[in-house]
């Protein structure tokens, strides 16, 4: 089974900005897709940014270039740096991992993100 555990969460200005990461642990997958989604209170969880196996990537219109989504090199953990960083951005994140070639997805309880003054 595996777990995916974020973190990096916290709380920032306006303006600011913060880095999440998240790591496969006890992970004999390959994944094809990982990335992030976030769901702010009442309201739907939606993308954020994904990356591919082939170094695709697919961002949220509202990122607007603002976020960069990465792995490394054995693609265990999937990063998001997050920069100018507004209020609407105040969400729960949680970062997903979908199984090369299969249905399966695995996703992280999640970290909350608060943007605030």
């Amino acid at each position: 089974q595996v777990q995916l555990v974020e973190s990096g969460g916290g709380l920032v200005h306006p303006g600011g900005s913060l880095r999440l990461s998240c790591a496969a642990s006890r992970s004999r997958f390959v994944f094809s897709t990982m990335g992030w989604h976030r769901q702010a209170p009442g309201k739907e969880r939606e993308l954020v940014a994904e990356i591919n196996i082939d170094k695709s990537t697919n961002y949220a219109d509202f990122v607007k270039g603002r976020f960069t989504v990465s792995t490394n090199k054995s693609r265990n953990a999937v990063y998001l740096q997050m920069n100018n960083l507004e209020p609407e951005d105040t969400a729960v994140y949680m970062c997903m991992a979908k199984v090369y070639r299969t249905d399966s997805t695995f996703w992280g309880k999640g970290t909350l993100v608060t943007v605030s003054s």
